[in-house]
Parts: C-alpha cells; sequence; structure tokens
C-alpha cells in the first residue's frame, strides 16, 4: 500500500509539468493555487510514507535550504516591495516550488520511480509540443488562438514562444539519451530517436534563440556525461532526423509562420503531415539499425573535454554581449514574429534590462527593491518603448529584487545542486547523464528569459534537480566504467518502520 501511494505521489509530480503547461503553463494566480495545493498534498504524503524525508547528504541539504530560503526572503521582502501583489504571488510560485523539489527529492529514490524521470518528462513535452503544432499540421480542423505578440511563433499552450522553445528543447535532450541509453527497451529508444524529430522543429518555429543555445549546449554535456559511442552515435541521429524537418518547417510559410491563405495552409500543414511521418519512421529505423546494436563501449575523449567546452561556451557569450552591445546602438530590436532572420542575430532589448537591474542591485546591494519591483525600475528608468515586467534573467532578477541576500540563497541552489550532480555522476551516470544535461540546458536559459515564473518549464528543472539531489545519497559507488550496472540506493522506509 505503501508503495503504491508513493507511486501516485510520482505521477502527480512528474505529470504536474504537462498537466499545468495546459493553463498558460501556470503563470496565472488559478492554476498555480491549485498546483500549490496538490504539491504540499504530496509533501504530507511524502512525509508520511517516507521514513527520512529530507535528503542526508549535505548537497542536498543545501539545495532545499537554499530554495526555502529564497522563498522565505522573498516573502519576507513584500513589506518592502513597492508592489504587493505581485510580490506576494512570486512569493506563492516560490512555495509551489519549494514542495516539488522536497516532494521529489524524496519520493525519488527508488530506481524504478527514478527511471521513470526521463520517459514521462520527454513525454510529456511532447504532448504539448504536438498541441502546439496541430493548428499548423491540421489548420482546417484544429484551431488555437495565438497572440499578435507572439507573430506567427510557436506559443501555444504555454502562451509564450520562449517558453515552448525551452520546452521543445529539453524534450529533444532528454529524447537523445533515452535513444542513447542501452538499458532501455529497443522499442522506447527507437521511438524516443522519431520523438525528437517533431520537438526539434518546434525548437526552430519558437524562433527562440535561447532555446537553439540551450539544446546545443545540453547535447554536448549530454556527450560529456555519457561518453559512449552508443549516446554520441544516438545524439548524431536524433539531430540528423531533426535538420530535414526544419528545412522542410522553413519553406512553409503556413507551418513556420501561420501565415497565408487557410487553402494554402491546409496544403502545407498536409505536406508537412507526410513528411513527419515518414522523417520520424526514417529516424527511428536509424536508430534501430545504427545505435541499437551498439555496446555500451566508452567513448575516448580528452582528459580537459569539459575545460574545452567551458571556455567556447565563456568565449561565445561574451562575443554574444558584446555583438548585443555593439547591435543596440545601431538597428534597434530583432526582426519581429516568425522571421529566420532572428536567428542570425544576437539583436536583443535584454542589455537594457540587464544594466537596469544592475543599476537597482547598486542602489539596494544587499536587500534588494523588493521581490517583482523591476518593473517598476523599468518603467521609471526605460529609454526605449518596452512594456517589460521581468529582466529576463533569474540571476540578473535576483540581484535587482532581493539583493545580495537572495543571490546568496540562489547561489546555495545551485551549488547544492551542482554538487549533487557531481556525487551522482560519480556513481551512476548511466542513470543521471540525461537529467544533469537537460539541467544544463534549463540552467543556461534561465539566465536569458523569464524562465522561473513559468511553473510548466520551471518545475521540469526543478524535478531535474530532486532527482539528482534524491541519487546522490550515501551510497556505495558503483564501479567506474560508463557501462557498469547500476547500483539501487536503500529503498525508502514507510515512517512506521517496515513495508505496508
Amino acid at each position: 500500500m505503501t508503495s503504491r501511494l508513493q507511486g501516485v505521489g510520482v505521477a502527480a509530480l512528474l505529470g504536474g509539468p504537462t498537466l499545468i503547461a495546459f493553463y498558460s503553463g501556470g503563470y496565472f494566480q488559478g492554476p498555480r493555487l491549485v498546483a500549490g495545493i496538490v504539491a504540499w498534498a504530496v509533501v504530507i504524503l511524502a512525509v508520511l510514507t517516507v521514513r527520512r524525508p529530507l535528503p542526508s547528504s549535505r548537497p542536498g541539504l543545501i539545495a532545499l535550504a537554499g530554495l526555502a530560503g529564497l522563498a522565505a526572503w522573498t516573502g519576507l521582502s513584500v513589506t518592502w516591495a513597492p508592489l504587493r501583489g505581485p510580490a506576494f504571488e512570486d512569493f506563492q510560485r516560490l512555495l509551489l516550488y519549494v514542495a516539488v523539489m522536497f516532494a521529489a527529492a524524496a519520493l525519488l529514490r527508488p530506481r524504478a520511480a527514478a527511471r521513470a524521470v526521463d520517459p514521462v518528462l520527454a513525454a510529456g513535452a511532447l504532448i504539448v509540443i504536438l498541441y502546439g503544432l496541430s493548428n499548423r499540421l491540421l489548420p482546417g480542423i484544429v484551431h488555437l488562438s495565438h497572440s499578435a505578440s507572439a507573430g506567427g511563433r510557436l506559443e501555444q499552450p504555454l502562451t509564450y514562444w520562449n517558453a515552448m522553445g525551452l520546452l521543445a528543447a529539453l524534450g529533444f535532450v532528454l529524447c537523445a539519451r533515452i535513444a542513447g541509453d542501452p538499458s532501455r527497451p529497443d522499442s522506447w529508444r527507437a521511438v524516443a530517436a522519431a520523438a525528437a524529430v517533431p520537438l526539434g522543429v518546434s525548437v526552430y518555429i519558437s524562433f527562440s534563440r535561447g532555446a537553439i543555445v540551450a539544446v546545443a549546449l545540453g547535447l554536448v554535456v549530454l556527450v560529456l556525461a555519457m561518453p559512449t559511442h552508443a549516446q554520441l552515435r544516438a545524439v548524431l541521429v536524433t539531430v540528423g532526423g531533426a535538420v530535414p524537418a526544419v528545412i522542410a518547417a522553413a519553406l512553409m510559410p503556413g507551418v513556420r509562420g501561420l501565415s497565408g491563405s487557410l487553402h494554402a495552409r491546409e496544403l502545407e500543414g498536409a505536406v508537412m503531415l507526410v513528411l513527419f511521418v515518414l522523417i520520424c519512421a526514417a529516424t527511428a529505423f536509424a536508430q534501430w539499425r545504427l545505435v541499437r546494436p551498439l555496446a555500451p563501449a566508452p567513448l575516448r575523449l580528452p582528459r580537459r573535454a569539459p575545460l574545452y567546452v567551458a571556455v567556447v561556451v565563456v568565449m561565445l557569450a561574451a562575443a554574444g554581449l558584446a555583438g548585443a552591445l555593439h547591435e543596440k546602438h545601431g538597428a534597434g530590436t530583432p526582426a519581429f514574429g516568425a522571421n529566420a532572420k532572428r536567428l542570425g542575430s544576437v539583436e536583443s532589448n535584454r542589455t537594457a534590462y540587464w544594466a537596469v537591474a544592475f543599476r537597482t542591485f547598486a542602489h539596494h546591494p544587499l536587500i534588494g527593491h523588493g521581490s517583482s519591483s523591476f518593473q517598476v525600475d523599468w518603467a521609471r528608468e526605460r529609454k526605449i518603448t518596452d512594456p517589460a515586467k521581468d529582466a529576463h534573467s533569474l540571476y540578473f532578477e535576483t540581484a535587482s529584487e532581493l539583493g545580495l541576500v537572495g543571490l546568496a540563497l540562489l547561489a546555495a541552489l545551485i551549488i547544492g545542486v551542482g554538487a549533487s550532480a557531481v556525487r551522482a555522476h560519480r556513481r551512476l551516470p548511466q542513470l543521471c547523464a540525461g537529467w544533469i544535461a537537460a539541467l544544463c540546458a534549463w540552467g543556461v536559459h534561465a539566465g536569458l528569459d523569464w524562465d522561473w515564473e513559468m511553473p510548466a518549464v520551471a518545475m521540469i528543472g526543478l524535478l531535474l534537480a530532486a532527482a539528482l539531489v534524491a541519487w546522490s545519497e550515501d551510497v556505495p559507488a558503483a564501479p567506474s566504467t560508463v557501462a557498469a550496472e547500476s547500483v539501487q540506493p536503500p529503498e525508502p522506509v514507510p515512517a512506521g518502520g517496515g513495508a505496508a
């Protein structure tokens, strides 16, 4: 009975992001409040059915304490925030996040629950993405609302194109991991490779440059975290399947940006649907023939490969920032809407947002100006017509609104999760490689947008972080080879001291 109750809790946690995605991603108060009530009910379930619900590892405790402290500090900041209503909504959102991470860190310790993380989150992302694609593939049958601000970019059901791009990117990375995991059933691996095709197309038609960067980084980290021939070839197969589908979508205005007459869009949608079926089938076949037979032999990478990747990432980030600052004094904002020219430019208003956030931090360095205060500071200091409410960076916005105290708490969360990832990877790289890669993709995108305020994607990051915390517990280390069998940590013991 206890294991069944825990299974219900795991299902609620892993299925939560998919469900809340269909309520504008949980951005608004009503769905977010319901999600919070359900999440705290799962916390109670975890406390009653798991003997030691808190992590036993120091990094795990630091991560949870950092998130809980960030929630408490945000709630306290309501007392000095210029807009108390929005500040309280931030506090409510963080209470949801604390519940999700606490419950997941306790309930994802059993191996069966941990093994469900990758496929369930990937399947959820695919369901949401297919829903968003439906009115492009079947425009005469399916009619979804779309906003003028999206300009034809993929936005439903989350209602924000960059968040849809991130969701597709996370799903793509997880599918690539499943396809390269020899311990999964062969049929699952083939289906995962096929699922990467619509996810890859969705990254493109979101026209989110941050999502493209996130998926690229996620795939690189995935190969570094699981350096086997099977994983590398699975990445190549998934990318190779997505590229022709992206090219086809780019050539069809109705699919790419909802433009053209209904008749033209119906024709393009039908063609794209047939291409999807053919390309997905070919990708699944390639996965079956090229990757499935491979033994999990280690891939020889340079010892300093992670360092080289880190240096390249820093250099690209510096080049992007320099380019953005240069273009900011030139043409202005990037091309609007579903326009491929966006992807060839680093032009953005984000540098202006970050400058205002940094100045606010300089004026209120210790405690910040209060949660949700950026929109007030931006309205007062902006030099361009842009009704932004967020600094479009979790890190800049935390500094601006919550000061050094908030930054320290956020750093505790990041450091705790990072240390947990290192511990978990040393013990079971084959289990947690996908979690680490997808979480890195999420963390990079969080520095470029307001993902933290969209529960449908923020909860995915928190669930991945909680899984790493759960599997960083003090258990005997696994054999050092990446092909070694997994070592299962002790099963959670019911509160009563024995299994029901």
